[in-house]
């Protein structure tokens, strides 16, 4: 193979020559400017392969099935019914669950039922239903503290400010007080 810049061969033209030799020109070229970067790609590039094949062979190792190994019928069998005695006991639990969050709705709601009719009892008998109501309150937090599911109420607090405050009166403030501004609008020298 002829590298120099000689004559052309016998069976080569001209032109023909003139494009290797460019070729080779750019080749070079890239080669010398890009050359280390191009070296360690493609040593990355071998690296990611092989540890893919690796993780290949390692999972067709680990499942014969998926190899084309053929599988027993016992096997298989005893894996669906495994599978679905799993779900069958897992639906129980849930049906068992929604059984009791059943119950315990229609408890709160029968004791929300007395609750009103007492208050109706009360009310018809002329007496105050507040004190039943805080004796019915009593009830119900004794229950909910034996179930978890019934949030307990929050504690009374004190107001932050008197009954009588009221910011726009300008009364019981400070010395600021909040005034509306004139009727004239925008314009309200003529």
């Amino acid at each position: 193979m002829d590298l120099g810049g000689g004559a052309p061969g016998p069976g080569r033209p001209a032109l023909e020559e003139e494009g290797i030799q460019a070729l080779q020109q750019s080749v070079g070229s890239l080669l010398a400017s890009y050359g280390w970067y191009l070296l360690v790609a493609c040593v990355a590039v071998y690296l990611v392969v092989q540890k893919l094949a690796e993780k290949r062979s390692a999972q067709r190792r680990n499942r014969p099935e998926a190899a084309g190994a053929p599988l027993e019928p016992d096997v298989v069998v005893r894996r669906q019914e495994a599978l679905a005695a799993a779900r069958f006991k897992m639906q129980e639990e849930l049906n068992e669950q929604a059984e009791k969050f059943k119950e315990k709705q229609r408890q709160l709601e029968e004791e929300k039922r007395r609750q009103k009719i007492a208050i109706w009892e009360s009310m018809q008998e002329g007496k105050s239903y507040k004190g039943n109501l805080k004796l019915n309150q009593q009830e119900i937090e004794s229950a909910a503290s034996a179930s978890s599911t019934v949030p307990k109420p929050k504690p009374n607090k004190k107001p932050l400010r008197g009954g009588s405050y009221n910011p726009l009166s300008g009364e019981g403030g400070g010395t600021c007080a909040w005034r509306p501004g004139r009727r004239g609008g925008p314009s309200s020298s003529g």
